[in-house]
């Protein structure tokens, strides 16, 4: 027997085929492109999706015997994604994506609403769900009344996959209409959005089944057997589960272009006004928190960008050794940011340069600004109850000892570097898979990876990055002031 796991990304789509083990067989990709008809604007055809599906299935058909045996598949998805049916399931306009900043003032209005925080237990980002249906309101009237369904990306999949309007947890907890704690619809949530239940797919947690492979869909691809396909997951989520990250004291921070510090929880204790989003996890009874800087690797690629060489080449002098953090100081603010500020509006700086400052000054400058922007996620999540023991380290990022050491001494935690070369969204989606087929418990599935190298706190760095820090901290309003 053999389980699909579907990461569908915002730039493309993998496809990793696994054994009834869980070990990896194979893996696909399909990349597409997305469209930014105004500033602001992001969207992209669900059609690109399907086609990329369905690629991605006929190289897995034409090169694995075990595919024929697949049995369980489920989908991780780029969450947020505003997809648009009518009453017969045609798309009516391109998804709005995550990163699609238009409803900026329809997320502020709805963010003031009486007890949606507390409801939803998360602030209303632009980028969540139903601000966008609100600008769809407000703008497309004509669109507005046709809606039918509105499906998140991985929901969208789900639908084609088995013909049914089924969404889990973890990926609506991200639309502004659950009631997080509960595990449901909120009639009052739905109601503030102008939105009604029936409009909503109907929930299954992550590991449940979701519905059986369409009949046409298991002839075409050759397949021996009836296959499940669970619920699935939004991408933390099912990143989370593809490193075993179930339960308190279980988590990973991850530095690619945003950087995200996540928190695996054994109840639900939310806390909207440090920014800190709370989502239900892929699996029944857990839930997750997350603090998300916009700008991590991000901040990097800019200074290389504006001096010439590539990131790599920046880091290079500075060995491994971390040094005390010096002078100068960096807000990596390039493009806003989410926790703990929730501010778009805000802007990087660099602070305390002087005639012998050096490049080497400004990229150690970023680095740390990265490191600080972390320690605030860090800080908040602690401050809801979580507990960390260490975090596994992932991302391009992770690459650079010497950001690692400066974190893990920043946060005063170790960083784990995994050993296995798959683990994520893409694994996570195929143990979702096999839990949803087999009925086998998450615990039993989702294991962590092996440890290929433990990078512990520097105890002489411990307290001179904690002060700087605090330096860091005390730097923002005085340059939000001036901004």
């Amino acid at each position: 027997m053999s389980y699909l796991g579907i990461d569908l990304g915002t730039s493309g789509l993998r496809a990793l085929l696994t054994d009834d083990g869980g070990a990896p067989l194979a893996s696909v990709e399909r990349h597409y492109g997305l469209s930014h008809p105004h500033p602001g604007w992001s969207e992209q055809d669900p059609a690109l999706w399907i086609a990329a599906l369905e690629g991605a299935v006929e190289d897995l058909r034409r090169t694995q015997p075990a595919f024929a045996a697949l049995r369980g598949i489920a989908v991780a998805g780029h969450m947020h994604g505003a997809t648009l049916l009518d009453a017969s399931d045609a798309v009516l306009r391109p998804c709005i994506l995550w990163n699609d900043s238009r409803a900026h003032a329809e997320a502020a209005a709805l963010d003031a609403t009486p007890g949606l925080r507390e409801t939803s237990g998360n602030i209303v980002f632009p980028g969540f769900t139903a601000p966008k249906l609100a600008w769809v309101r407000k703008h497309e009237p004509e669109i507005f009344a046709r809606v039918a369904k509105v499906l998140l990306p991985a929901a969208y999949l789900n639908l084609y996959l088995t013909g049914l309007h089924v969404a889990d947890m973890s990926d609506s907890a991200g639309t502004a209409w659950l009631d997080t704690g509960a595990r449901d619809w909120s009639d009052a949530l739905l109601r503030a959005g102008g939105m009604r239940r029936d409009q909503m797919p109907r929930l299954v947690e992550g590991s449940e089944a979701a519905g059986p492979l369409r009949e046409t869909l298991r002839r075409t691809w050759g397949l021996d057997g009836p296959v499940t396909v669970a619920g699935g997951a939004g991408d933390n989520a099912a990143a989370a589960c593809g490193i075993g990250a179930l339960a308190d004291g279980q988590g990973f921070v991850s530095l690619g272009t945003s950087g995200v510090l996540l928190a695996a929880r054994d109840g639900y204790a939310p806390d909207p006004a440090s920014a800190i989003h709370s989502f239900c996890h892929a699996v029944p009874g857990r839930w997750y928190q997350m603090g998300v800087m916009l700008s991590a690797t991000d901040s990097l690629n800019w200074l290389s960008s504006i001096t010439g060489p590539t990131p790599a080449e920046l880091t290079a002098p500075l060995g491994e050794t971390v040094r005390a953090p010096g002078p100068v100081r960096f807000l990596p603010y390039l493009s806003g940011e989410r926790t703990p500020h929730n501010d778009s509006a805000m802007r990087g700086s660099f602070t305390g340069l002087g005639s012998g400052t050096t490049r080497d000054d400004l990229t150690r400058a970023v680095l740390e600004g990265v490191a600080f922007g972390l320690r605030d996620s860090l800080d908040a999540l602690q401050g809801t109850g979580a507990r960390l023991d260490s975090l596994l380290a992932i991302g391009g990022g992770a690459r650079s000892r010497y950001w690692l050491k400066l974190i893990a001494s920043t946060f005063g935690l170790p960083l784990v570097l995994p050993a296995d070369a798959e683990f994520g969204a893409a694994l996570g989606a195929a143990r979702l898979a096999l839990c949803a087929e087999a009925g086998t418990a998450p615990e039993q599935v989702m294991t962590a990876p092996g440890t290929a190298t433990q990078i512990d706190p520097e105890p002489a760095l411990v307290e001179a990055c904690a002060a700087a820090h605090r330096q860091f901290r005390a730097a923002y309003p005085a340059i939000r002031a001036i901004q």
